[in-house]
């Protein structure tokens, strides 16, 4: 059993690309773990409809990346948007990347990827309003539904969930 980060901001955070992961990692006997840059909760949405909230287990200033297997990266406009704008998870991020470990990111979260310096020569995908961004970080943009890149793994959107689920379990196996 291994431990998997997933890291998110305190709100924004696309409910399903939060719990559809979760649920898929601890149904395959790992321990999903949940990092924000504060303790407390986080609040999920459906769209722009606040959900549940979720229990914040490790303040990403305190975790170590040697700590876990993968990282996570679940979307929304909002969440990514706030969480590359933290220093600490800014650097947890980039240092996860540089490990070699798979790091999962969907829809509008690779803006947290291109924050940390980690798509430059890459392959990736995403919800099709960050292609530019992507490509102005020297990434290589496609229209796919889930796309595996070295250690980066990248989906558009909550449709692409049961792809980016098994591409992820792949890479812990």
């Amino acid at each position: 059993m291994a431990k998997i980060a997933f890291l998110v901001a305190a709100e924004g955070i696309e409910r399903v690309e939060l719990t559809e992961p979760w649920k898929a990692v601890q149904e395959a006997g790992h321990e999903p773990v949940l990092l924000s840059p504060k303790t407390g909760e986080v609040q999920t949405f459906n769209h722009l409809t606040a959900a549940e909230k979720a229990k914040v287990d490790q303040a990403v200033g305190d975790a170590s990346v040697d700590d876990f297997a993968a990282l996570v990266l679940p979307g929304g406009v909002a969440n990514p948007d706030a969480l590359r704008t933290d220093e600490k998870a800014v650097a947890f991020v980039k240092e996860f990347v540089e490990s070699g470990k798979p790091v999962a990111a969907i829809c509008h979260a690779p803006w947290t990827l291109i924050e940390a310096d980690a798509v430059r020569g890459k392959r990736l995908t995403s919800w099709p309003s960050l292609q530019t961004d992507l490509r102005n970080a020297g990434a290589e943009w496609v229209d796919e539904p889930v796309v595996a890149d070295g250690n980066l793994i990248t989906s558009r959107k909550p449709d692409d969930l049961e792809a980016f689920n098994k591409t992820l379990l792949e890479a812990l196996s």
